[in-house]
């Protein structure tokens, strides 16, 4: 018996489950990219992928959990922010996570998949919630660690607080000057805040 009669009808080989399933990741990244939560659907993205509609189901399950996956790879590098932290002096935590944000968003190829995520988030609660869960549990969570205080988390919570309200006004919504202005300029203002949230009395 050959080997292709001897797996199960439709059963695609390992390797090609491993390819299908990335192929189907990287097309809803662009659909959710480029339509936002609300207009994408299952149905749409497995049309994209060339596959059906259930193999999309079975790899990912629900659309909010093909949308996890999908932004859990675009978020992945700002996930690396915690390792940001530990890497000099606690006098310059405030600048290096403050750089490193911003660094993210100033790098094109990293911003386009943020800008999608964060507008799918603002629209849409369900994507929200997804938002929500990816943040606390795999960045606050993880920064607020790093902090020997007993308010960790809500120190963590605020800087990030104000980071992604400047991210919001800079990138998203564009208001002037912020959008405008020189970024080591918004580093410089932005920066000490941010060190007053972490490890300010």
């Amino acid at each position: 018996m050959t080997d292709t009669a001897s797996r199960r009808r439709g059963r695609p080989r390992r390797t090609e489950s491993v390819d299908t399933r990335d192929r189907i990741l990287a097309v809803a990244r662009e659909e959710f990219s480029e339509r936002g939560y609300e207009k994408t659907s299952v149905r749409g993205i497995a049309k994209a992928a060339g596959v059906d509609s259930a193999l999309v189901h079975h790899y990912f399950g629900t659309k909010e959990q093909v949308f996890e996956s999908a932004i859990e790879v675009a978020f992945a590098p700002a996930l690396d922010a915690p390792a940001a932290l530990a890497d000099g002096p606690a006098a310059e935590v405030g600048e290096r996570l403050t750089r490193f944000i911003f660094g993210v968003w100033e790098n094109p190829t990293t911003r386009t998949p943020l800008l999608a995520i964060v507008r799918s988030a603002v629209n849409n609660e369900a994507a929200a919630a997804v938002f929500r869960r990816l943040i606390a549990s795999q960045l606050l969570r993880r920064i607020a660690a790093q902090l020997d205080l007993p308010d960790a988390e809500l120190r963590a919570e605020l800087a990030a607080a104000q980071l992604v309200g400047c991210a919001m006004l800079r990138y998203v919504i564009k208001v002037e000057p912020l959008v405008s202005a020189d970024i080591e300029q918004v580093i410089a203002r932005v920066a000490p805040v941010v060190q007053g949230h972490l490890t300010g009395p």
